[in-house]
């Protein structure tokens, strides 16, 4: 493949390589596996491409795609890089209100996947919606994407953003090798593929030869048996998925063949030391890969485990762009081991990575770029997280942070997930309370306990909240101010 092609265009020539490799795997509504050779997804997205261009779609346009994990949602991806125009992704489970207010905002020229009645005055179509047969599957004029994706983040304001990537859609093979993706892979889709990891990670690589099977949600398990039977060499997880899987016992782990991946990514929601620790055990360290650096991709830390067994807890170094860490109140450096607010940018001449639409940068003079996160960096560039800055929790003047308190939470072998958030507290101004999906009934005693070995006191939640349902998303993240504004 090479280098500075249009994604587009690339499909087309891995198609004319080798035709009948399978390029997307995907399971349909009914449960009935449906993989795609490279042919037929370049056949079938020009098709594609043909009719949204009838219905007006061109060059820098959005395409909100609002499909299920699905070969659907990757073909719609593809068709609109072969226009030009910017896929931007959303969860096929927003209710109408929220999804009316993201397509408004992106002014989308089409919406695939939802109700058009949902969306009056716009082009849109419904789930299953197939182009024609008779429609020509000729390759298009070859058109560039000024933008590889258009992510949706509801931010700490809770109103919708777009995050606009400002990377043209072209084969970057430099970024390739930086995130270790090979040409002619293999690889699993556990996550959402709304969530900016998974899209820009599987689709980068399906962009390059990769053949990606795609599942409509996550199973531990059924994880597992894919990388066997695929021959999977890549993959990305968040802790939660980490968690389940390492819950499933060394006897089901080690029924599947695993020996293939070469890569395994995580990030996007912090990982607790002890799970990290027991997977470069299982894995080995070469292949457990972390990152930071956030949708907006101003700056980013990569790194990999036997390098994080000698700086645990750490995020990595910079491989491209700057950081530091500045008093989240003065705005000034914080010397090294300190905790504040991690600020990045691209390079001091301010070259932007993205644009918001819908909101504003936190920033400082110099282009610095806030995210919103809280933590440090030692004398030798290596970055450690403590949490969100809106997320920090102030316990009768100590500061809390809730990744600390849900890491050890999580343990416990009876817990999946958990999220700890403050709630008014006449005393301490806040007290800590725990909202803990569990397999097995559990004591506010019991896990008190089982704290106290793992936690200062001001840091263990003085309440506890059961359920069996997820506390987090399928990408691993939790809406802490929606629930503790639910618990108010």
């Amino acid at each position: 493949m090479d280098d500075g092609i249009s994604f587009g265009r690339a499909i087309t020539v891995l198609a004319e390589e080798d035709p009948d490799r399978p390029a997307v795997t995907g399971w349909e509504p009914d449960g009935s596996k449906r993989t795609v050779s490279r042919s037929e997804l370049d056949l079938r997205t020009n098709r594609i491409a043909r009719e949204w261009s009838e219905l007006g779609v061109g060059e820098g346009d959005f395409v909100s795609i609002a499909l299920p994990n699905s070969v659907a949602f990757v073909e719609a991806a593809v068709a609109a890089w072969k226009l030009g125009a910017i896929p931007q992704p959303l969860s096929a489970r927003l209710p109408d209100r929220e999804r009316q207010a993201i397509v408004e905002l992106a002014d989308s020229k089409l919406v695939v996947g939802a109700d058009p009645a949902s969306h009056p005055g716009r082009r849109v179509l419904p789930v299953g919606w197939e182009a024609d047969s008779s429609t020509s599957d000729a390759s298009h004029p070859d058109r560039i994407s000024p933008s590889q994706r258009a992510m949706t983040s509801g931010g700490s304001t809770g109103r919708p953003k777009l995050i606009v990537n400002q990377t043209p859609g072209v084969v970057s093979l430099l970024l390739a090798a930086a995130t270790q993706v090979v040409a002619d892979g293999c690889h699993i889709v556990p996550g959402p593929l709304f969530h900016n990891g998974p899209f820009a990670l599987s689709m980068g690589g399906l962009t390059i030869g990769n053949h990606i099977v795609v599942f409509p949600r996550f199973d531990a398990e059924a994880t597992l048996q894919a990388i066997d039977e695929h021959r999977g060499t890549f993959m990305f997880l968040v802790p939660t998925m980490m968690l389940r899987i390492w819950r499933l016992g060394d006897d089901v782990r080690n029924r599947y063949d695993v020996s293939s991946l070469e890569t395994l990514w995580h990030f996007a929601a912090p990982c607790p030391e002890w799970l990290k620790a027991d997977w470069i055990d299982w894995l080995g360290g070469e292949r457990i890969w972390e990152l930071y650096g956030g949708t907006e991709l101003q700056a980013m830390t990569v790194i990999r485990g036997d390098e994080w067994l000698e700086h645990r807890g750490s995020v990595g170094r910079c491989i491209f762009g700057e950081m530091k860490v500045a008093d989240p109140d003065t705005g000034d450096d914080l010397p090294p081991g300190e905790i504040g607010e991690i600020y990045m940018r691209r390079d001091a001449e301010g070259t932007p990575a993205y644009h918001y639409v819908g909101s504003e940068a936190r920033t400082l003079p110099g282009h610095w770029e806030s995210l919103g996160d809280m933590g440090s960096m030692d004398a030798d560039g290596y970055v450690y997280l403590s949490d969100r800055r809106a997320d920090m929790i102030l316990v009768g003047g100590e500061n809390v942070y809730p990744a600390e308190i849900e890491g050890a939470l999580m343990e416990h072998p009876s817990v999946l997930s958990a999220a700890a958030i403050g709630l008014p507290d006449d005393d301490l101004g806040n007290r800590i309370h725990a909202i803990v999906q569990v397999t097995d009934p559990l004591t506010d005693d019991e896990l008190t306990g089982f704290l106290a070995e793992r936690l200062a006191r001001y840091k263990t939640p003085r309440t506890f909240e059961f359920t069996t349902d997820p506390v987090r998303d399928d990408a691993g993240k939790v809406r802490r101010s929606a629930l503790r504004a639910d618990r108010l």
